[in-house]
């Protein structure tokens, strides 16, 4: 199965680095092929969100994510049109002077067959660009 791990430390307070990234109506104005975002329910430290992406083609999903504030926002797959498995977590650490390590774990599996090309857009290939668009939003 596809993964992709990455470390960062960030010049963001570990506070709005959360606040950024728990946003996710938000994600269509900084996530690049971020198209929509619906979020189908909410409460104290969970949310259902659908996205909706455009990467080499469109398509949409819903996650449950697991909110514990500050440390860590982890999700699974609840359905949708490519994915038979997508899950994942942010972990974050103070590091105090307003700088957080950021750690960011996804794994993916595709249904049916997927061109390799798709599946490295979806996880590694994009992954750094991803993350600095998140961390310039923290920083903004």
């Amino acid at each position: 199965m596809p993964q992709a791990k990455r470390t960062e430390t960030w010049d963001a307070p570990i506070d709005k680095i959360f606040d950024v990234i728990t946003k996710y109506e938000d994600y269509p104005e900084f996530v690049e092929g971020c198209s929509s975002i619906n979020i189908l329910s909410r409460s104290e430290g969970e949310s259902k969100v659908e996205f909706g992406l455009n990467f080499i083609k469109k398509f949409k999903y819903v996650l449950v994510l697991k909110e514990e504030r500050p440390n860590r926002i982890s999700w699974s797959l609840e359905s949708g049109d490519i994915f038979k498995r997508n899950e994942g977590s942010w972990e974050f650490k103070d590091l105090g002077d307003g700088r957080t390590e950021v750690n960011y774990a996804l794994e993916v599996e595709i249904k049916g067959f997927a061109p390799k090309k798709l599946v490295n857009t979806l996880t590694e290939k994009n992954l750094p660009a991803m993350l600095k668009s998140y961390h310039d939003r923290c920083k903004g």
